[in-house]
């Protein structure tokens, strides 16, 4: 791939720590960060991290576990620039379209909660959608995007292919009653055409400006959807 240095993304994590009212943790999913973040880095990227809260996001516990290692994760493991970049992220509210090319979304079960209805969040993506740069999210972070409207007041994914976890992937981790709502049915509520692959597979999609990944699996292939469109 044609490196892109010059070009700067915008990486916006969860702040959001607490799953539901289980008493137990969530945030973001340190392989979703991981790997889109390796895969800017490696192609000349200037990254730029934020979370609603500013300074170290809260990881989901589950995420570093040892099934869910791999060869992102292990390398952020003994990385400690990019810890430390993790620890010191800005403030999402400060953050401008106009400073970046592009932002990505990192899931893990936190944006369900804290950048949904976030109007920071809201706000810059419609910025970056108005100034015709791309945005991306994977697994529980499309739903970033749920609402997001255009010049004409419709959300912005009626129509267009997206995807996220599904229906069946959050009935299987048995988190349906916890979530505060199902992104699969929600995206398909606001019109957009929902597109998916078998449980745990890697899937991303594009349509225009917007750019989705299924799963924990799908980040990297998100990634590289981003990439492909600053290339272009």
């Amino acid at each position: 791939m044609t490196e892109l240095n010059g070009n700067k993304v915008l990486m916006v994590i969860t702040s959001h720590a607490e799953l539901g009212n289980t008493g137990e943790k969530t945030g973001f999913w340190v392989e979703e960060f991981a790997a889109p973040y390796y895969a800017f880095v490696d192609a000349g990227v200037q990254i730029t991290l934020a979370s609603p809260a500013g300074g170290q996001p809260p990881v989901d516990p589950k995420s570093e576990l040892e099934d869910f290692q791999t060869s992102s994760t292990r390398r952020f493991d003994t990385d400690t620039e990019a810890q430390a970049l993790v620890a010191n992220t800005s403030k999402l509210a400060d953050m401008k379209a106009t400073d970046f090319d592009a932002v990505f979304y990192p899931g893990g079960h936190g944006p369900l909660w804290d950048l949904t209805d976030n109007t920071d969040s809201i706000a810059l993506i419609e910025s970056f959608l108005a100034a015709s740069k791309p945005v991306a999210a994977v697994c529980h972070a499309p739903a970033v995007f749920l609402n997001i409207k255009d010049a004409k007041g419709e959300y912005v994914v009626k129509g267009k292919v997206v995807t996220g976890f599904t229906n069946t992937e959050e009935d299987a981790v048995q988190l349906t009653d916890v979530v505060p709502f199902l992104l699969e049915d929600e995206l398909v509520k606001r019109g957009a055409d929902f597109q998916k692959v078998a449980d745990w597979n890697a899937f991303a999609v594009q349509d225009g400006l917007l750019i989705s990944g299924q799963n924990p699996q799908s980040s990297e292939l998100a990634a590289e959807k981003l990439l492909a469109a600053l290339n272009s």
